[in-house]
């Protein structure tokens, strides 16, 4: 793993989570990892030696995926100026690190998509979350 991998999930946890507390913070986390090991259409890829491999910046950034990556996300602007002297986004990078070190046990039941309790997103119809934490509901089941 990369610097630049670390740190963009470190931004996209921190764009998506950053008033969850630490327990939505590291489910976040952990939706990101479910993502990249599943390699499945939601994982992100990089080219390297004319060779694919899945990216975790890849997996944060792919279109349409964390809306914090959306132009129009009000997040977006944030994530641009963010940087270490912040303590939550500090918190972020650490929570980063361990993650893709395998330092951070999955506690979401593999979960790979979530949404806030203010939505329901479509993908989310007939289906019942397998984790909840904060406003923030979890799934494992969605292709």
């Amino acid at each position: 793993m990369t610097d630049r991998d670390i740190e963009i999930m470190a931004k996209t946890i921190y764009g998506e989570a950053r008033g969850e507390g630490e327990e939505g913070m590291e489910a976040v986390a952990c939706v990101i990892m479910n993502r990249y090991n599943a390699r499945k259409w939601f994982t992100g890829y990089r080219e390297e030696y004319g060779v694919k491999i899945p990216g975790i910046a890849e997996t944060c950034l792919k279109p349409r995926q964390f809306s914090c990556w959306n132009r129009k996300d009000p997040n977006f602007g944030l994530l641009q100026k963010v940087d270490g002297q912040d303590p939550v986004f500090a918190f972020c990078l650490n929570l980063a690190a361990r993650a893709v070190a395998g330092r951070l046990e999955d506690f979401t039941n593999n979960a790979t998509f979530y949404h806030t309790r203010a939505i329901r997103p479509k993908w989310a119809a007939h289906k019942s979350p397998c984790y909840e934490a904060g406003n923030h509901l979890f799934y494992n089941d969605i292709d």
